[in-house]
């Protein structure tokens, strides 16, 4: 029996061959790097995941805005996240042996220069939307992770920083949910992000001596605690804000 797709006249089936087709064209590329390099199961199995869960999620957070097309920007992004899958494989399978450096530096270099192309798309179409935005945005945040993980295996665990930042960021707005609220547009914050990828895409290309692949990551940990940090203390103090004329108004009443 045929699955009903159309949800209060709202028809999801465009949508959903927009994600499938994604999931499609991951598992093409895992196939095209298993040919290639000859992928072990860490990596195909992690390959696999990734486009699984990247469909779920997707296809989910689809269903609940219901957009009336998938959007060209978000083909952008799609696109990306599949380049971002195939880098997540490579990483995975380095567990047997490094990967080849030109490969893993060609799909992560392609995805990073996309980075700027999504964007560009929306705004041109006027297909903007907070799910455009967030799509964007984690599958930026998992890339800096994947590559932390990569560059941790040289340098040592205190790369991972990197990548968990953002991670433990929302973790703790589960706690202090004043830093959910909405933070200004800021072009230093939008460097220091679009630097992560590329400082680490140069120290896990290992063209440099390691000592100077140290100092890049340093570099990027350094940008990313000021980054998160300034940002943080603009929503305390946000947050304190919005607070205030209540404790104020609290003995007032308590007076009439």
């Amino acid at each position: 029996m045929a699955l009903n797709n159309t949800y209060d006249g709202y028809d999801a089936r465009p949508v959903q061959q927009e994600t499938a087709v994604g999931a499609g064209a991951q598992i093409l590329l895992l196939a095209l790097l298993g040919t290639a390099i000859g992928m072990g199961t860490a990596g195909w199995l992690t390959g696999l995941a990734f486009a699984f869960a990247t469909w779920a999620v997707l296809a989910r957070a689809l269903h609940r805005s219901r957009p009336a097309s998938f959007g060209p920007a978000n083909r952008v992004t799609l696109g990306r996240a599949t380049l971002v899958g195939g880098v997540t494989a490579l990483v995975a399978d380095s567990v047997r042996g490094a990967p080849p450096v030109s490969l893993l530096v060609g799909l992560t270099a392609v995805a990073l220069v996309l980075d700027g192309v999504d964007g560009k798309v929306a705004r041109r179409t006027g297909t903007c939307s907070p799910l455009g935005a967030r799509f964007d945005m984690e599958v930026d945040a998992f890339l800096i992770l994947v590559l932390s993980v990569y560059v941790a295996m040289d340098l040592g665990p205190w790369v991972l920083l990197i990548g968990g930042m953002r991670y433990v960021f929302v973790a703790a707005a589960r706690v202090w949910p004043w830093l959910t609220a909405p933070l200004p547009p800021s072009t230093a914050r939008k460097t220091v992000a679009a630097l992560q990828g590329v400082l680490l895409l140069a120290a896990g290309a290992a063209l440099l001596p390691r000592p100077v692949n140290a100092a890049l990551v340093a570099l990027s940990l350094g940008l990313l605690v000021w980054s998160f940090g300034r940002d943080v203390l603009w929503l305390w103090r946000g947050s304190r804000t919005l607070r205030a004329p209540v404790r104020r108004a609290v003995p007032e009443l308590a007076t009439r």
